[in-house]
């Protein structure tokens, strides 16, 4: 579903802030991208979904090209930011409506679709509020369930936890097991290794811009914890 192949991404100083990144994610993996903050998890992400261009290496989503098939990849993605940059002057529910438009989901789809997220993540008695006057929280929860509106087969997120309530976490957590028991990939980065060992099937880790490690959690952890093998990486 998300192929990586041999992606860097230079800044002016000559400085790699990704250095030839490979690594592939399948339909039904929950996969972990785990580093230090500045390793470029957020830097490589954000090339994903096509915020960042690059020019060194490829990356495809579901066969398509992120560079010459942009829109084809972002019809099947869903991109939720570490800092969630919504339109504040709308209610949370014009808002959701307004992405629902974007992807053409219909009344009936979007409707069921709004209801269970927003009822899952208690906030459906705030939706008609402005997104001004939300917590932070709050406001990543609407984020979330815009991400979730049009069922996509790719689901990137960007320390997706942070900011959350300790429900809100168990929440996204049985979502994301539940849709890629549907087949959606998903790819997120966190530095809660915890949380990375009990949700991921497998795990990348980056460090100074270079993928140190990658495989299945079995593969990598062998009878360790994450944050041991993490550990022994790192040196």
């Amino acid at each position: 579903m998300l192929e990586i192949r041999n992606y860097s991404k230079s800044y002016s100083e000559g400085k790699k802030a990704a250095d030839n990144v490979s690594l592939s994610v399948m339909s039904g993996d929950i996969y972990g991208f785990i580093g230090h903050n500045g390793a470029g998890k957020s830097t490589t992400i954000r090339a994903v979904v096509g915020v960042l261009d690059f020019t060194e290496g490829e990356i495809f989503i579901d066969g398509h090209s992120v560079k010459t098939e942009p829109m084809e990849c972002k019809k099947v993605t869903a991109y939720i930011p570490d800092n969630p940059d919504l339109y504040e002057n709308l209610t949370g529910i014009q808002y959701l409506n307004f992405i629902a438009d974007v992807f053409d989901i219909g009344a009936a789809d979007r409707e069921e679709r709004i209801k269970k997220y927003a009822d899952a993540f208690e906030i459906t008695s705030s939706l008609g509020d402005t997104i001004s006057s939300y917590s932070h929280g709050m406001k990543q929860k609407v984020a979330i369930i815009s991400a979730l509106i049009h069922s996509p087969k790719l689901l990137v997120l960007d320390e997706p936890f942070v900011g959350l309530d300790p429900k809100a976490t168990f929440t996204l957590k049985e979502i994301m097991h539940e849709m890629c028991g549907q087949g959606t990939a998903i790819f997120f980065s966190t530095h809660v290794l915890d949380v990375a060992e009990k949700l991921c099937n497998k795990v990348a880790m980056i460090k100074q811009g270079r993928i140190i490690a990658s495989g299945t959690m079995e593969e990598l952890t062998e009878g360790h914890s994450l944050e041991e093998a993490f550990l022994e990486a790192d040196k």
